[in-house]
């Protein structure tokens, strides 16, 4: 079989077969097949689409293209969150330690930065000695000690998507829905939790541009889940603002620091105990209103802080830097940008804020380069908020003096200001549970 012959026949639209599909993962990892075809195989999924059989299929040789992690021990108990990307998204580094807190097992494996995406396995790493990389006995003993492990993307856990998953962040392929659904739900399938959440994002920082196209993608992903047995249901959330003030690594994780001590800005409180709750509701059979309630105390009492600092400690973090978030390092240049004019910011556009973001440090061009972990913006006025010319509305952080003024034009061009005020739009849009009938269902 010719790897030629299966970008030639996908080019032109057509179905692959079981085999082809196996072939192509199986010959991918081993190395037979060279970025270069693979890139031009995933152009050509990216413009022609794949049935979902083929999606399906490209899932399970994902999950199955390395070792799995077998979770039984946790019984149901054990469950993963998943977002589909955004700006700002740092709701890993809560919702674990809130749903740990109150008793669920959380056995995660996450992604790094993904073309405008910020990556949780970048974030984490900005805390000095946390570790990624565990063993599968590491892992384990971590998440019954603790109640919840993250890592990355190592050893032989889903080595497909791996590869994949670095190649589609440099090619302009990340926005292809069978590629986002196989991937994620590969993942999870290998990483073996009974349940999973997902954040299925749209709008201007999304992969999903509008709240029909990830409702019909989360759709996808909750029935292939429970095709394999998972129990799955997606919170669908609004990306068409950055998720809380922080876009950046260790920004980020000082802002989840302000959120599990209660300062949280709103947005991204809502979304974060919208996701706890659905995953406590999930793996520990509470109904909803009980489980928000667990979710809301853990917050407010201060335990899920603590199972932070416990959980960054196990994996060989410096939980010092929890219990003092000025110890992160700062950027030597903190450059205020001012607004122009009076008015309302009317819109955001999130995806070209995030790309902001990477022009100052804080995310990849290509898979090669490293990301500064001190880099990145503190927004101060977002969607519906008043400002006055000259007002300060953002702050740049950088170690790169020659990229602060590209990145002050981006992020200005970024804003759309206007006399009136936005009208008011929900950060939840609704959640997709799978149905009496066996079908995906949308609720509001």
């Amino acid at each position: 079989m010719r790897f030629y012959d299966i970008i030639q026949k996908k080019k032109h639209g057509e179905e692959l077969t079981a085999e082809e599909i196996a072939f192509l993962g199986k010959a991918y990892v081993d190395g037979e097949i060279p970025d270069y075809q693979m890139s031009a195989f995933l152009m050509a999924v990216l413009w022609r689409g794949m049935t979902d059989r083929e999606a399906s299929l490209l899932t399970l040789a994902i999950a199955e293209s390395g070792d799995t992690v077998d979770l039984s021990m946790f019984g149901d108990r054990s469950v993963d969150k998943h977002s589909t990307g955004g700006v700002g998204d740092k709701t890993t580094m809560i919702v674990t330690p809130i749903v740990a807190a109150v008793g669920g097992c959380v056995a995660k494996m996450s992604g790094r930065g993904l073309g405008h995406t910020g990556g949780t396995i970048d974030k984490l790493e900005s805390i000095p000695g946390f570790s990624t990389t565990l063993t599968r006995e590491q892992f384990i003993a971590t998440v019954e000690k603790v109640g919840v492990a993250v890592i990355g993307q190592s050893g032989n856990l889903a080595p497909l998507d791996k590869k994949l998953y670095a190649l589609r962040d440099v090619t302009a392929t990340v926005d292809s829905v069978p590629l986002i659904t196989s991937s994620v739900m590969g993942k999870k399938l290998a990483a073996g939790s009974h349940s999973i959440v997902l954040d299925v994002k749209y709008g201007s920082g999304a992969f999903m541009s509008c709240a029909e196209d990830a409702v019909e993608l989360a759709k996808k992903m909750v029935a292939i889940g429970y095709d394999r047995g998972r129990q799955v249901s997606a919170i669908i959330s609004s990306m068409d603002t950055p998720l809380g003030s922080a876009v950046g690594n260790s920004l980020e994780v000082k802002e989840a620091i302000e959120t599990l001590s209660g300062r949280g800005a709103p947005d991204l409180t809502e979304v974060c105990l919208a996701l706890a709750t659905e995953m406590v509701a999930l793996s520990m059979k509470k109904d909803k209103a009980e489980a928000r309630e667990l979710c809301k105390n853990a917050l407010e009492n201060g335990s899920a802080l603590a199972k932070l600092k416990e959980w960054i400690a196990a994996q060989g973090g410096d939980a010092n830097y929890i219990s003092n978030p000025e110890k992160f390092p700062v950027s030597a240049y903190v450059h205020e940008i001012r607004a122009s004019e009076d008015g309302y910011i009317y819109a955001m556009d999130t995806e070209q804020i995030g790309i902001s973001a990477c022009d100052l440090g804080a995310g990849r061009a290509s898979k090669e380069d490293e990301i500064d972990h001190s880099a990145g913006i503190i927004i101060l006025k977002k969607t519906g908020d008043k400002i006055t010319g000259g007002e300060v509305i953002a702050l740049l952080h950088t170690n790169k003096k020659d990229a602060i003024l590209a990145a002050e034009e981006r992020y200005l061009r970024a804003l759309t200001v206007s006399a009136e005020p936005p009208r008011h739009a929900p950060v939840i849009f609704g959640t997709v549970r799978m149905g009496k009938d066996g079908e995906p269902a949308l609720t509001h």
